[in-house]
């Protein structure tokens, strides 16, 4: 942990707890390197494939004391009512936010959605999308 990711998350123990969780799942899944930016950290291998962020996705009610929004970058639209919000950023690929608050939502279903992101992240040609 760096201290740029200690300064993102300061005041926020919850959030940062459920950022290492995350991110140790993460690593299973290969080499990767975090870029910490002012309001998001986005992680990347040839692309950045997901970023991690307090943004607020969805009205203030409708969300938890305490979360972080994963957001994913996928060839296609997820139809989940995990997902908080999503656009097609440009043509083939969709950008989903999820709102998580706590480490048993990171769970199976998750986890395959980051693979696929991460294998998105990883292609070799921009515009390859694959579908999964």
């Amino acid at each position: 942990m760096t201290m740029d990711e200690l300064f993102f998350f300061d005041g926020k123990p919850e959030e940062l707890g459920l950022y290492e969780t995350l991110l140790a799942r993460i690593a299973a899944l290969g080499e990767f390197s975090v870029l910490i930016h002012k309001t998001q950290i986005s992680l990347k291998n040839r692309r950045v494939f997901a970023c991690v962020s307090m943004l607020r996705v969805l009205p203030k009610k409708l969300l938890p004391p305490r979360f972080i929004v994963l957001t994913l970058g996928l060839p296609y639209p997820l139809d989940s009512p995990r997902i908080a919000a999503k656009t097609e950023a440009q043509p083939g690929h969709w950008t989903h936010h999820i709102v998580l608050s706590g480490a048993e939502e990171l769970d199976a279903e998750l986890l395959d959605w980051l693979r696929q992101a991460y294998e998105f992240g990883n292609r070799t040609k921009p515009g390859a999308g694959k579908a999964y």
